[in-house]
């Protein structure tokens, strides 16, 4: 049965992809959602046996690399962590698959994207069930394909070629770091499998490397490396760019990517390092600072966007920092918490976007909607639901894990962190969550309620979709309102036994029991900021400072808003100082001058050229006169009389060879 939750969806790849032309459109959406339903059912038997019963499944299949001291075999490994983002990653992936039977209808390449969404999520099943590093970086390896190839579906559009390869160059930046990381912690265990490494870490938290006469300690420098491949697949500030361009996709594919699969991938490696992980502080500090600087980041410049898809990319950035930002205050389980939290509602506000673009003949600009609530009802139900478990709206799915991170922020800081780096990661979070609840409800008044901007041929065709595109949102609708619910206690529940050995929490990060005895006041205050970013969204938006808005008038705020609407300029950065020196560098040097000068020179031209004018030479030499030839031949008898004795010495002090190869090189020059 564990087998089965991993082969389906290869086998829905295979069957969909090389066979889709025989077996049809609905052949293909048939049989691929088929595969990923049943997965669906096994990966909820397995979160029962393994998770709610604690019985731990580990499969070794068979030996797949032995190299020296190197030895790896094919192993699956089915703990609570792991069946968790299978039940995450399967359910959300069905339901898109649902969704994409009648939002790609009349796509002709429709069984080649059913294709895809099976490849991208056995790949990311793959990730998730490995029992080593070295096959969970090939499912992570999968992944940045299959959302290349996803992103770039409609390959005939140049936005989507250019969205495909950023995705996948930003990420190779990512998958490099893992990749050290991965060479380091074979250097220092002798082993990449997970069992060995984790139990062994602590005999280690001594050992250093030097470079260049700089120490580091080990263990730190290898959380460095896997801080770096997260930082890659979920969009932290600094590689984030890609995440907001992949919305060139359909958006099935966003939905998938944001909720339950690529982006969720860097925050399961830490989470499952967390062993090696915790041993270093300063990593987690820098976990924490990372985290909470994206989450600000993020959000502000959020509310600055027009295009719907990308407000709720930005809010996907923002959320992932919240879950890195708790994981570096060494709360995994609650990192967890928001993940599956945030994987329902945020498919939820993707799909529901989906439902908006598709009935207003592709249109993505809010500004161009409005007074959309009752003509698509539905849709706007979902959406509704999902902004307010966005924004933590009380005893929604979104609440329960959100307010639980500021809390935890507000007790921790002083005393897992560095004073003054603990009041910015703290002020940077509480911050956060007003900007969240300001375009999180920007997003609903310009969509839904506004006064309509929308073409009239737009508006005389606008019409509820049909009832495979509704149904996924009438469940993740439901699931946003009742899963926080559900699964509080059994994931963050005070003593739940439910994590085992699959998560590592420091003793002094067993406090949850303080949140509940903490003042009034700052337990009210995530609402209290939520509140207050709906108020102004509504006022601003909506309300009597629609068309009076003072300060937005004013010079240095327009410069402001709009570097923010330029994402404070990183693409621009990025292309001034590191793409473009590298694209001069590999025209104007490497392919000009490297490849298509330098090899002739020294190879066929530079050889004939030197022996043509080397021959051209000795010709001048040969004269025809005695004198001439007696003067060379006492010049030669003199010279090897004085180079015995130099050479002899020369000879003792260096290699031979190495005056061969000057000799070599001076011929040729």
């Amino acid at each position: 049965m564990y087998l089965l939750i991993i082969a389906l969806p290869l086998v829905g790849t295979l069957v969909t992809g090389l066979g889709g032309r025989w077996i049809g459109r609905k052949g293909s959406n048939l049989f691929s959602t088929t595969c990923v339903v049943l997965c669906v059912f096994f990966s909820s038997i397995a979160f029962f046996e393994v998770g709610l019963c604690g019985v731990p499944c580990y499969i070794s299949l068979s030996p797949w690399i032995s190299s020296g001291a190197l030895n790896i075999s094919w192993g699956f490994l089915f703990d609570s962590l792991t069946t968790t983002m299978l039940v995450v990653i399967t359910s959300i992936s069905s339901l898109v698959h649902l969704y994409s039977i009648q939002y790609m209808e009349h796509d002709p390449h429709c069984p080649r994207f059913m294709s895809f969404l099976e490849i991208f999520t056995f790949f990311m099943i793959l990730l998730v069930t490995a029992d080593n590093f070295v096959q969970m970086f090939l499912g992570w390896e999968g992944v940045g394909l299959a959302s290349y190839l996803l992103i770039n579906f409609w390959y005939t559009r140049l936005c989507a070629n250019q969205a495909a390869i950023k995705a996948l160059v930003v990420n190779r930046v990512g998958d490099f770091g893992l990749s050290l990381g991965i060479f380091t912690i074979f250097y220092l265990f002798g082993s990449v499998d997970y069992e060995i490494v984790f139990s062994s870490a602590n005999i280690y938290t001594n050992y250093s490397i030097s470079f260049f006469g700089f120490s580091i300690n080990t263990l730190t420098l290898i959380g460095i490396f896997l801080l770096i491949g997260a930082v890659g697949k979920s969009a932290q500030l600094g590689l984030h760019t890609w995440l907001p361009d992949a919305m060139e996709g359909p958006t099935p594919v966003s939905a998938l990517i944001h909720a339950a699969t690529m982006v969720t991938a860097g925050v399961f490696l830490i989470v499952r390092c967390s062993p090696l992980i915790d041993l270093s502080s300063d990593v987690l500090l820098l976990i924490t600072l990372l985290g909470s600087s994206t989450a600000f980041f993020a959000s502000i410049v959020g509310v600055f966007q027009n295009d719907i898809k990308r407000v709720i990319a930005y809010s996907t950035c923002s959320q992932l920092g919240y879950m890195v930002f708790v994981c570096g205050l060494s709360y995994y389980n609650v990192g967890m918490f928001h993940l599956v939290n945030h994987a329902f509602f945020k498919a939820l506000l993707f799909l529901s976007a989906g439902s908006v673009i598709h009935a207003l003949s592709n249109e993505q600009d809010m500004r161009r909607m409005g007074s959309l609530a009752n003509s698509l009802p539905i849709t706007y139900a979902a959406m509704l639901i999902g902004s307010l478990s966005l924004a933590g709206f009380p005893f929604l799915t979104g609440f329960y894990s959100k307010d639980l991170i500021i809390e935890i922020t507000q007790i921790s800081y002083y005393s897992n962190l560095q004073i003054s780096f603990g009041v910015y990661a703290c002020w940077l979070a509480n911050i956060s969550v007003l900007f969240t609840s300001f375009y999180t409800f920007r997003l609903i008044f310009l969509t839904f309620i506004k006064n309509t901007n929308s073409y009239r041929k737009h508006i005389e065709n606008i019409h509820e979709s049909p009832p495979l595109i509704l149904i996924p949102l009438i469940l993740l609708a439901i699931s946003s309102i009742f899963v926080g619910f559900l699964t509080k206690d059994i994931f963050v529940g005070i003593g739940t036994p439910f994590w085992g050995n699959a998560i590592n929490i420091l003793p002094t990060s067993c406090n949850l029991l303080e949140v509940e005895f903490m003042p009034s006041l700052i337990k009210w205050l995530p609402f209290v900021l939520s509140s207050m970013g709906a108020i102004l969204a509504y006022t601003i938006n909506v309300g009597v400072l629609k068309n009076n808005i003072q300060f937005a008038h004013n010079h240095l705020f327009r410069k402001l808003a709009f570097s923010l609407s330029k994402k404070l300029y990183w693409d621009k950065l990025y292309n001034s100082f590191i793409v473009s020196p590298l694209m001069y560098f590999g025209y104007n040097i490497s392919f000009k001058n490297l490849d298509r000068g330098f090899i002739e020179f020294v190879g066929p031209y530079g050889i004939s050229r030197t022996i043509k004018n080397w021959s051209t030479k000795v010709i001048k030499i040969q004269t025809g006169q005695l004198t001439h030839y007696t003067f060379f031949v006492i010049f030669g008898l003199c010279s090897l009389l004085l180079l015995v004795p130099v050479w002899d010495f020369l000879q003792f002090l260096v290699d031979v060879r190495l005056l061969v190869f000057c000799f070599i090189a001076l011929f040729v020059a």
